[in-house]
């Protein structure tokens, strides 16, 4: 019987084909995701590619995991430190990246800075850049401002997925960057640039290529306006690594933090500032993320993102609403656990904030998820609601429970060392860490939330 072609309904989500439109995805739970595709019948000549290779191999290519060697000694830098600490110690050959953020935050600029500095270091095999978005004369302009040898860089502006594999395999790069993966498309394929098939395709067509050739693929990848990568969630799962570009492109500096890392943590953190020469490291964040501090309702936080530690100001709002449901908003923390500190202030600290609205934002675009911020929220938000300025130099870390108490956090004595290092002569930490310390340091330990608003706010309160 000869095989016909057929149409599926594929979940942008999370892949998931069934033979019917649902409005419901039953995996991932996403509503009105299915869109109609059309699959080509597979051609016909008896057994499949990998059926064929086994058969005139004789046999399935297994190997003993000792005799494989690591592709960790393997790494070459990008040229970029912060990057590199990112990606955990430098670029994997064969590796697939995904590189994610808001249109107009640095991807392609870093991307090319990348391209410059391995090409300029005199790499034996060459750099590419693919672009489906951009001409040529428009990756020069770039060029001519941010790259310091951009004849190093070879530049291929095509869209079609056989034709730029064609001329990978051909000049066998080593780092390639496609930008972006989801104006590729297939002939094999009838769907549109971008849908879910397409862009399935070239992912797997690209791992393909990196793992058989050991070139370094980047793909960039545009953003849902919830700030997720678009297309199917499959993607992120067939890559080695997904990198989120975080921060107001109308500011000066981006976060750089790696979502999924197979050759490295995933609690790094790369500090960049955007200049008139593209995207430049930043070396020591707590000078830049404490240049401008003011009075009441703010708090130093010391916090740690994987090696790097820092420290960021956390500022707080309290105002009178005459709204039913006083609003709890927060940008840069999470704004669930905002509320749940707003309810132990209330309940534990006896602040009156149940008719006031809360708001919170964390200096510098930075976003912070450790617990280790529930004690400079709190104080940022006590100090807030009282009109009381915090002392100058006290630094607070520290998580809070919901009965009022100060739990451990991580790594503290290197949260004192570099609170110590930018000037800060006071410490205010949990009771259980402080105890860990050494003596002499500047750590000051407290056991519950009602004692560091004390401590911390021991001026007269200031009539608003």
């Amino acid at each position: 019987m000869t095989p016909k072609d057929h149409v599926v309904f594929t979940c942008g989500q999370c892949g998931r084909q069934e033979a019917r439109w649902l409005g419901h995805c039953p995996d991932c739970g996403a509503w009105n995701s299915f869109a109609e595709e059309l699959v080509k019948a597979a051609g016909r000549g008896g057994a499949s590619a990998p059926a064929r290779r086994r058969s005139t191999n004789g046999r399935a290519g297994v190997q003993s995991l000792a005799t494989v060697s690591s592709s960790a000694e393997a790494r070459f830098s990008s040229g970029i430190a912060e990057l590199d600490r990112v990606l955990g110690g430098g670029v994997v050959p064969g590796s697939l990246v995904l590189v994610g953020g808001e249109p107009g935050i640095g991807k392609s600029t870093l991307l090319l800075q990348v391209l410059d500095a391995v090409g300029a270091g005199g790499a034996d095999r060459p750099v590419m850049l693919v672009c489906g978005e951009e001409s040529p004369a428009q990756v020069k302009m770039r060029a001519e401002r941010v790259c310091r040898a951009p004849g190093r860089i070879d530049v291929l502006a095509e869209t079609e997925l056989e034709t730029v594999l064609e001329a990978l395999r051909e000049r066998r790069p080593a780092l390639v960057v496609i930008d972006s993966v989801q104006t590729l498309y297939s002939d094999a394929l009838t769907s549109a640039p971008g849908s879910v098939s397409q862009v399935r395709e070239a992912a797997s067509q690209f791992l393909r290529l990196a793992k058989e050739s050991g070139t370094a693929v980047f793909l960039v990848g545009h953003v849902t306006k919830d700030g997720a990568i678009a297309g199917p969630r499959v993607l992120e799962h067939m890559v080695d690594t997904v990198l989120q570009f975080e921060g107001d492109r109308n500011r000066f500096f981006r976060l750089l933090r790696a979502v999924k890392n197979r050759f490295g943590g995933t609690n790094e953190l790369g500090v960049f500032e955007m200049g008139e020469r593209g995207l430049e490291a930043v070396a020591d964040p707590s000078a830049i993320f404490l240049a401008e501090r003011g009075a009441a309702g703010s708090c130093v936080h010391v916090a740690v993102e994987g090696t790097r530690c820092f420290l960021v100001e956390v500022q707080a709002l309290v105002n009178p609403t005459d709204l039913a449901l006083p609003r709890r908003l927060a940008t840069g923390f999470d704004r669930n656990r905002l509320a749940m500190i707003v309810a132990v202030l209330g309940r534990h600290g006896r602040l009156t904030l149940a008719s006031a609205d809360v708001f919170v934002n964390i200096v510098g675009g930075v976003r912070i998820e450790e617990p280790a911020a529930d004690l400079a929220v709190a104080l940022a938000v006590a100090s807030a609601e009282r009109g009381v300025a915090l002392a100058s130099n006290a630094a607070v870390f520290g998580e809070i429970g919901l009965t009022g108490e100060l739990r451990s956090t991580g790594q503290a004595e290197r949260r004192v060392a570099e609170a110590t290092k930018v000037g800060f002569e006071t410490v205010l930490m949990p009771l259980a860490d402080a105890r860990r310390l050494r003596k002499g340091s500047q750590a000051r330990g407290i056991a519950t939330l009602r004692d560091a608003i004390a401590g911390a706010l021991s001026s007269p309160v200031e009539q608003r």
